[in-house]
């Protein structure tokens, strides 16, 4: 990318302008780097723009200390890159934030860290994106190129429920972002709000050490045993899907966890009419995988309770009519996509942030915009959809500057003649 001198720039540009010879790319989480890295291997220049100060910081800052992939690794790599060979079947937290750190010094990807990016809108007129970004301390920053990669994915932002009463609850209220360790609440008794792998997790981690936790069991929920004989459920799936219609399957991983798990109705687990597989392929709703919450379930150690209705100074009121008392509340409510704070003009993504395309064609819409990491299938499915849009975009840029293009296309490369 150049830096252009005021003195020098038309009326295309803003004061503290860039052009960016290739595509701009927003986020450097797990998707962003995979496109750069599929991008330098196409032999096309980028920049990465990144608001935290640290690759990947929804890993290396709002993830807690016990977590581990729930994935096999092979099922979590990246492009070009597998995980080492002396690595768990599960990396733990630390050996996937070391194994994209190794990923970003291999393909040599430089982010530009501490830039948030305020606003991107496609310029009819001009054919180009124009991204506009506030970085601490230096103030305002316009980056200006042909093509736009959105890779900002699924868990920008922390979701924080509008429950009665929540901010007037005497307790400590924590999301699950910034939950690190039960160290802290150890002997408290613990709401945990949300019953997916974080609830799950972080019920079991509290239990471990020493708490006495609640978990919040709204509605219907899938839990599957993490493996069965020794084999990953979610590599049986995969491997099902391949021979098998996708109710097909549903029905046989019911069973299987019916054989392995019990009848979780007992323990106020109750099971959706719908399969596991239907309802993460049409709501994204991820099943849970469980290594260890339930038989604390069954054991009376982690409580289930039915929704909240409203907190008070000091207490919880249930969906059932209790009240119970709690010293601290974690928030496992996940994450969603900003993209519709920033994005403007373009109708691409839904309102909830995500392509309105469905898999596995939602990674390109119009005016040269790409997305990565939004396909609810994990890091599998924002490393297809990485090397898919790396493509594009080389055969994309080899057009573009080819010198008979860049001759007769004045009015697309016009800006370049500041050079």
């Amino acid at each position: 990318m150049v830096l252009l001198p005021t003195d020098r720039m038309d009326s295309l540009f803003s004061p503290r302008c860039v052009w960016v010879n290739g595509p701009i790319i927003v986020g450097a989480g797990p998707s962003g780097l995979a496109v750069a890295a599929c991008l330098r291997e196409q032999g096309v220049p980028y920049v990465v723009l990144e608001r935290a100060d640290c690759i990947a910081s929804l890993w290396v800052k709002r993830t807690y200390d016990r977590l581990k992939l729930h994935l096999p690794k092979q099922f979590c790599e990246l492009p070009r890159m597998p995980f080492p060979e002396h690595y768990p079947e599960y990396p733990t937290r630390r050996q996937f934030i070391d194994y994209l750190e190794a990923y970003a010094a291999k393909f040599e990807i430089k982010p530009e860290f501490n830039s948030t990016v305020l606003s991107a809108r496609y310029d009819e007129t001009s054919g180009l994106w124009r991204v506009r970004t506030a970085v601490p301390g230096a103030g305002e920053m316009e980056y200006i190129g042909l093509w736009l990669v959105v890779a900002t994915g699924e868990n920008a932002e922390s979701v924080v429920p509008d429950i009665p009463g929540l901010d007037s609850f005497a307790g400590e209220v924590t999301h699950v972002s910034d939950y690190k360790s039960g160290e802290a609440y150890r002997g408290k008794r613990v709401l945990v709000i949300g019953c997916g792998n974080s609830g799950m997790e972080v019920s079991l981690d509290l239990c471990d050490h020493g708490a006495r936790p609640a978990m919040v069991v709204r509605d219907a929920v899938h839990v599957l045993p993490r493996e069965v004989l020794g084999k990953s459920t979610f590599e049986l799936a995969v491997l099902l899907m391949r021979w098998l219609p996708l109710w097909i399957v549903d029905k046989i991983m019911v069973l299987l966890a019916w054989l392995v798990l019990g009848n979780l109705d007992k323990i106020g687990l109750r099971r959706p009419a719908a399969g596991p597989l239907e309802l993460k392929e049409t709501h994204g709703r991820t099943p849970v995988l469980d290594y260890g919450a339930l038989a604390h379930i069954r054991a009376g150690d982690i409580a289930v309770v039915p929704a909240v209705t409203r907190f008070t100074k000091n207490q919880v009121e249930l969906a059932d009519g209790r009240a119970l008392n709690f010293d601290a509340v974690v928030l496992a409510t996940g994450y969603r996509s900003n993209v519709p704070q920033w994005l403007q003009g373009n109708d691409f993504f839904n309102k909830d942030g995500y392509p309105k395309t469905a898999f596995p064609h939602g990674w390109k819409g119009q005016s040269s915009l790409y997305a990565v990491g939004f396909t609810r299938r994990g890091l599998s499915g924002a490393s297809a959809d990485a090397v898919r849009i790396a493509k594009d975009l080389g055969n994309a840029w080899r057009e573009e500057t080819k010198p008979t293009k860049r001759a007769g296309a004045c009015h697309r490369r016009c800006i370049s003649v500041v050079f």
